[in-house]
């Protein structure tokens, strides 16, 4: 029961924590819609976030039984793990934060007649969230560890909580980037156990692949 409720806890953190870009590419694009508009784009935009991670993350835990994906997929969620200690030593979750506010202020950002259609604006915030998916895909597909059940309702309560009070979690990240450096250590000890399984694994692992060693079974429940 406890592991179930850690593995919960381990999605949930991974998808906030990663959510820093997503919100300053919401925030930046709604900040140049009409103030009417804004609004819509901000939760239009992070609906659209949600259903992509929710649609990868499912696809990526049906690969993940492919040989030698996980060693793969390690080696990029290391790199993903590189790429927030920049993000965090960068500030992006206070960018994140106010580019949201001043979207979200109808006196900031652009006030002048439409220029630009809320259409348009989210079709900019899907391209760029497609690029930006394999963060959460990778993190919560190999914490999931082929749970579909667990995956969906773990990425379910992050949604929630993103399209509703994404404003305040970037605060929260902002204002206390401790909790970003603890969702740091949580994704390297991912990675590293998604390395390890990807090296020793029976059934995935490069390790019995190559023919270098027998491998053992590292799947949930051994």
């Amino acid at each position: 029961m406890m592991d179930l409720v850690l593995d919960y806890g381990k999605i949930i953190i991974a998808d906030l924590i990663l959510s820093g870009d997503n919100a300053l590419i919401i925030g930046m694009a709604a900040a140049g819609l009409s103030p009417e508009l804004r609004k819509k784009a901000i939760l239009y935009g992070m609906i659209i976030a949600a259903v992509l991670r929710i649609v990868f993350a499912v696809v990526a835990t049906s690969l993940l039984g492919i040989k030698g994906i996980l060693f793969v997929g390690s080696l990029l969620l290391f790199y993903v793990c590189w790429r927030l200690f920049v993000e965090i030593r960068e500030g992006t979750d206070h960018d994140a934060e106010i580019a949201l506010e001043n979207a979200q202020n109808p006196e900031t950002g652009y006030t002048g007649a439409p220029k630009r259609t809320l259409f348009s604006a989210l079709v900019s915030i899907t391209i760029a969230d497609v690029s930006m998916s394999l963060d959460n895909v990778l993190a919560v597909a190999a914490i999931a560890d082929g749970d579909r059940t667990m995956l969906i309702v773990g990425l379910a309560l992050a949604i929630v909580l993103m399209a509703f009070a994404a404003t305040l979690i970037m605060k929260l990240l902002s204002s206390y980037p401790w909790i970003s450096w603890v969702g740091l250590i949580v994704l390297v000890y991912v990675a590293v156990e998604m390395f390890y399984r990807g090296v020793v694994d029976v059934d995935t692992g490069v390790g019995p692949l190559l023919g270098l060693m027998e491998g053992w079974e590292t799947g949930k429940g051994h």
